[in-house]
């Protein structure tokens, strides 16, 4: 059985300008996911109010989410067994017309319509920056890398809420889609040009998990229109409810042994039984609660408790970002020496845990720089943690399943943020309206709009009368911050698994990155399955699935 090797140029064949270009590339790319996250916060109070659906404002944020989470692992798997190149180029099209139809919307549907093709590109765009990295960069190297793609999220999340500021007062909140549009034609160019060619004929079967797919994609979607409308459209003991979280358990109990029977499975169920695997996917799944959870509202509440404008609201994300910037390229660099990551990930999420608390404490007479040195300190435990949980799992695995591991890991990932996001968001609206219908005078909110309020943005409440303002003011304050001590025990259960992980050698070249029989071996010496006698055939000793069989025989020859 012929193999074929040379799938893609190692870095031994590339010369280092060539590795540059091509990096230079993939951060146009993720430069162009990310921004779109973050350059909406600011102008997210004048878009749900020009368009009548502060009930809806959630929707806004966890439409991109949902879609990019859903899509996730078909993006991984695909791209393992056809290439990267073409997924990524669908994936920048679709977030390209997410954005035309976005920038067109004139209500909320058309709106979260527009959202949920941003977020059918996004899923795709992140996954694949990620897997052509470890396509031809060791692990070792990879530090410094990660660090640099830590530094685009940091950059892209004190850029975007001050672009989003900037436009919301300026030209416009609709500019914040039409600016995507010279970016993607960018970042086609840059994906057409300087990517190398990837060949995976031979490599791999080309069956389609289509059933796998759609069951994983529904279950997913169930679970979070769960945490969504809970709550809010619907009571958390309601029929509806649920029937959505125990059909999402159907979904999970359903898919295992269709996984377990697919010729070319979309997650594979041996991912899971490599303990790094499970304890950073663990890990990154309580971080993304707590993260998205937390973040995403910060600058709508500066705009309405704190009587800041848009850009105002962006500049003091500043010290969280630009710690979290710094913290990722050094702690970066330092991996890439060192070969040491356990003590970042450890300490990162203590620190992402207290900075938690810390803003619990917050309220609307917290002054502004005490509030900013909270936010610093949550941003170097997250410049600390999130880019090495990624590092790990592709560590862990071999360079031909490394889009298929990278997409599950972000694909658990991506459930916590939209859950966080959808749960905080969905209680964040709740408690708001609950205080305010309880606080405001009836015909104190009819002078708050035409709409009540559904309508408040920032401009009308910094210009209502006393004792009006005040009472929105502390609503918004005693409708968010409580929860953030809420997300605390998040960040304590992350830095428990991570203590517990296994801190294996970085790979020094991408051939040598470990392969399954590599992860057989080294479970023996933990008592996971007996110990591989290389004398003896490997069909005489490995009890398991005849595909597991077949994959060690051909890593072998």
């Amino acid at each position: 059985m012929s193999t074929q090797t040379n799938h893609q140029e190692t870095p031994q064949q590339m010369k280092q300008h060539q590795i540059r270009l091509m990096f230079s590339g993939l951060v146009i790319v993720m430069l162009m996911s990310a921004l779109n996250q973050t350059v909406l916060a600011p102008s997210l109070p004048t878009i749900v109010g020009e368009l009548h659906g502060v009930e809806h404002m959630s929707w806004v944020i966890t439409s991109f989410i949902l879609l990019s989470t859903i899509t996730m692992p078909a993006y991984g798997k695909l791209s393992d067994q056809f290439g990267r190149k073409p997924f990524l180029i669908f994936a920048i099209l679709a977030f390209a017309a997410g954005s035309i139809t976005g920038a067109l919307a004139n209500d909320m549907t058309t709106l979260i319509i527009s959202r949920s093709l941003q977020g059918l590109g996004g899923g795709g765009l992140m996954i694949l920056s990620q897997s052509v990295i470890a396509d031809v960069i060791p692990a070792r190297d990879r530090g410094k890398y990660m660090g640099i793609i830590g530094g685009v999220f940091a950059f892209s999340s004190v850029a975007g809420p001050l672009l989003g500021g900037w436009i919301t007062e300026g030209p416009g909140w609709r500019w914040a889609f039409w600016i995507n549009l010279p970016m993607a034609a960018l970042a086609i160019a840059a994906v057409i040009f300087l990517l190398p060619h990837s060949s995976r004929k031979g490599q791999v079967k080309k069956s389609v998990d289509y059933l796998g797919t759609i069951i994983l994609m529904v279950g997913t979607s169930a679970l979070v229109l769960a945490t969504i409308w809970g709550g809010n459209q619907y009571a958390w003991d309601s029929a509806e409810i649920i029937g959505l979280f125990i059909f999402s358990l159907l979904c999970a109990l359903v898919f295992i042994p269709v996984e377990l029977r697919a010729a070319e499975p979309i997650m594979p169920m041996y991912l899971f039984k490599e303990r790094n695997f499970l304890l950073s996917t663990g890990a990154s799944l309580a971080l993304g609660i707590a993260m998205m959870g937390s973040v995403e509202y910060i600058p709508t509440y500066f705009q309405m408790s704190l009587g800041v404008s848009a850009t105002v609201a962006g500049l003091l994300l500043i010290p969280m970002m630009g710690v979290l910037l710094v913290v990722s390229i050094i702690t970066g660099r330092l991996v890439s020496k060192t070969g040491r990551y356990k003590p970042y990930l450890v300490t990162g999420t203590l620190l992402v845990t207290l900075g938690l608390w810390l803003l619990s404490t917050a309220n609307q007479d917290t002054p502004t720089w005490v509030f900013c040195l909270y936010l610093a300190v949550m941003g170097a435990g997250l410049g600390m943690s999130m880019q090495f949980l990624t590092l790990v799992v592709q560590n862990a695995f071999p360079a031909r399943v490394v889009g298929t591991a990278t997409a599950a890991n972000n694909f658990f990932r991506q459930v916590g943020s939209t859950v966080g996001a959808s749960l905080v968001g969905g209680l964040f609206t709740s408690r708001l309206t609950s205080f305010l219908t309880e606080r405001m005078p009836a015909q104190a909110a009819a002078s708050a709009g035409e709409h009540g309020t559904s309508s408040l943005t920032p401009a009308v409440v910094a210009n209502l009368p006393e004792p009006i303002h005040g009472i929105i003011v502390s609503s918004y304050n005693d409708a968010l911050m409580p929860l953030f001590l809420y997300l605390v025990p998040l960040g304590v259960m992350s830095a428990l698994l991570l203590v517990f992980v296994r801190e294996d050698a970085l790979a020094t070249t991408v051939d040598a990155e470990p392969s399954t029989t590599d992860h057989l071996v080294r479970s023996a010496a933990t008592g996971a399955i007996p110990v591989i006698d290389p004398n003896r055939p490997l069909k005489e000793q490995i009890h398991g699935t005849a595909q597991t069989v077949v994959e060690l025989e051909d890593e072998q020859k």
